[in-house]
């Protein structure tokens, strides 16, 4: 096990599973310091070629309560304000962009900024229990870290238009039906959750999962003729690998595979 510790973030490493818990109390709070610690996890996790399954979750009560609202505040003109959402932007894009899978444990409270983090990850979960929203707009501003653009984009505009114009909170359980998570957990076990999700991802050859995502993420924004080219493509790259001769033998061994990422 490895276990790098931050100022505001920590993350440990296990069977090539990483954990990243912001931890910034009372509500974990994203101001500047814990968003370079956020960075400097995800780097290094996404650089760590150890690492095949990332699980981002909250300590305490909370999953992310949103940003710092004294940080806000002295945002006073339109370029301080436009400049001010850049570095978290980056940072979510980064997740979005990764070749490796992001889970989002919703432990608690995930608001803001902090739903906006869970939506640039690649799944996920939420305790049932968990309070869900894009309460800017009861400040009089918008979500800036991506909330107005990947709400529609993956749980539709019409659900979109009312988290955010609303600002109100739903629970984890309303927040499966809405589809912003991929399913609801019992309550204290999200993480649990996440994490045996992890291991069956973790246990599959990263070549593959690697193509996989990115047979979704850019097939997705291909006109869908060309992306099906773009499948067959990937399909074929992966027909030349080891993993891909290992794993047709283990299931006709009725055996369990051992990739070696070949």
């Amino acid at each position: 096990m490895g276990d790098t510790t931050q100022n505001k973030c920590h993350h440990i490493i296990e069977n090539g599973i990483a954990i990243i818990t912001i931890d910034n109390p009372p509500m974990n709070a994203l101001n500047h310091i814990v968003l370079q610690d956020l960075r400097n996890s995800v780097n290094a996790l996404i650089d760590n070629a150890a690492v095949r399954v990332i699980i981002i979750t909250g300590a305490g009560k909370a999953f992310v309560a949103g940003a710092d609202i004294n940080e806000i505040k002295v945002q006073n003109t339109k370029e301080d304000g436009a400049n001010f959402l850049k570095n978290g932007q980056e940072i979510y894009n980064i997740i979005e962009n990764a070749d490796k899978p992001f889970i989002a444990a919703i432990n608690g409270y995930c608001l803001g900024g902090g739903l906006e983090l869970a939506l640039a990850c690649h799944i996920r979960l939420a305790d049932e229990s968990a309070q869900v929203g894009l309460p800017e707009i009861k400040l009089g501003i918008i979500p800036g870290y991506g909330g107005t653009q990947r709400s529609p984009r993956l749980f539709g505009k019409a659900a979109a238009y009312e988290l955010i114009l609303s600002g109100n909170f739903i629970s984890g359980k309303q927040a499966e039906t809405y589809r912003i998570v991929n399913r609801a957990t019992q309550k204290g076990t999200v993480l649990e959750e996440a994490q045996e999700l992890a291991k069956a991802i973790a246990a599959r050859s990263r070549l593959a999962i690697k193509a996989a995502m990115q047979a979704i993420a850019q097939g997705y924004t291909m006109e869908f003729y060309t992306a099906l080219t773009f499948e067959r493509e990937l399909f074929g790259k992966l027909c030349e690998t080891e993993d891909k001769k290992e794993g047709i033998a283990a299931f006709l061994e009725k055996r369990e595979p051992q990739f070696k990422d070949k």
